[in-house]
């Protein structure tokens, strides 16, 4: 019978952990704001809030992981993007609030620790971090045997913003006749991954080495793994000197699900389809996968990775804005009277 008595006998390897600490240190200080007051390292991340740039702060929290998004990265041997996307899936939920990102925390799990993997992952967290110009302060590196697969981890974040209490957009303010603005997504972003990976390998059989045309340029791993956009510094931007009255990240539940999460009880969403232009992926999704139109709506962003609200007046005030600082943004539908027992958003065009 085998003894097992020591810790890396059962599967775990402390020194590979300090390792991969001690090579991830110089990378994730060039996150760090002027607020900082920790290294890497510690049982825990400082950050100095300073109360004079305030009035009325709030602090504004998320967290979320990156799903299945992660059995690419896997297929592809490729983990220098799926950090992009755990930032961005955390930053974008709180600047629809009008929060600053401030600082963000990681978890990364797996069964035996490769240091150059986990590495890739934290470099992309870093540039994730320098897109939407918050600190990474911490997190949580846990090695598990037996728990995941060989070669496999998974990936979640936690993170903290800040906004004067008086400047929150929460859609209390939408109205009938607002203008609904769309902002481009780079493709899936990071939801939907169960139905788009049963589409294209189990019932296409197709490989991540595969190039199809109808997809897009490409290998379908590299297509699939673009990471999320990050809308952080733009939206801040637009929101310190016009009024937008609500936002949403089309994350899970697609247009049909989080459009309706900013408007009134009153209000109702009234979406152009044809207003837009979508990535090829997602056609190719609905024609293979025999995917219907409102199914596509609720699982995956369809080419919109973001949404606003504003008045009619300040409506090309806004997409010219956002134009400006590189984004792709189109009028997509407006808010009309929603009847009892209406659902709160519909899809013409």
């Amino acid at each position: 019978m085998k003894k097992y008595s020591t810790y890396e006998q059962a599967g775990v390897n402390i020194e590979a952990g300090n390792e991969f600490v001690r090579r991830i240190r110089p990378l994730v200080r060039k996150t760090f704001r002027p607020e900082v007051h920790t290294e890497l390292g510690g049982f825990a991340g400082a950050f100095a809030l300073n109360m004079a740039k305030y009035r009325h702060p709030l602090l504004v929290s998320s967290t979320d992981g990156v799903g299945t998004k992660l059995k690419i990265a896997f297929l592809m041997d490729q983990h220098d993007t799926v950090g992009i996307d755990l930032v961005a899936m955390n930053v974008n939920d709180i600047v629809v609030m009008g929060a600053e990102p401030l600082f963000l925390l990681d978890y990364f799990a797996c069964g035996k620790l490769s240091p150059d993997v986990a590495v890739k992952v934290i470099e992309g967290i870093v540039e994730g971090c320098r897109q939407a110009g918050c600190s990474l302060i911490g997190g949580e590196t846990a090695e598990m045997p037996d728990f995941y697969p060989d070669g496999e981890y998974d990936l979640a974040g936690f993170t903290v913003g800040i906004v004067e209490d008086d400047r929150v957009i929460d859609g209390s303010m939408v109205t009938v006749g607002d203008r609904i603005i769309g902002l481009a997504s780079t493709g899936l972003h990071s939801n939907g991954f169960s139905l788009a990976r049963k589409i294209v390998f189990k019932q296409l059989g197709l490989s991540v080495t595969d190039e199809v045309p109808e997809m897009g340029p490409g290998k379908v791993g590299e297509i699939m793994l673009t990471p999320t956009r990050i809308y952080v510094k733009q939206l801040l931007n637009l929101t310190r000197d016009i009024t937008v009255k609500g936002m949403a990240h089309i994350t899970g539940g697609g247009l049909v699900d989080n459009v309706p999460r900013i408007l009134p009880d009153r209000c109702k969403a009234s979406i152009n389809v044809a207003s837009w232009t979508r990535q090829p992926i997602f056609k190719f999704l609905q024609v293979q996968g025999g995917v219907s139109d409102y199914e596509m709506y609720r699982t995956f962003n369809c080419g919109v990775g973001l949404v606003l609200v504003c008045s009619k007046e300040e409506e090309d005030n806004v997409t010219s804005r956002l134009r400006g600082q590189g984004e792709t943004a189109w009028t997509i539908g407006e808010v009309i009277e929603r009847e009892r027992g209406e659902e709160a958003i519909e899809f013409v065009g």
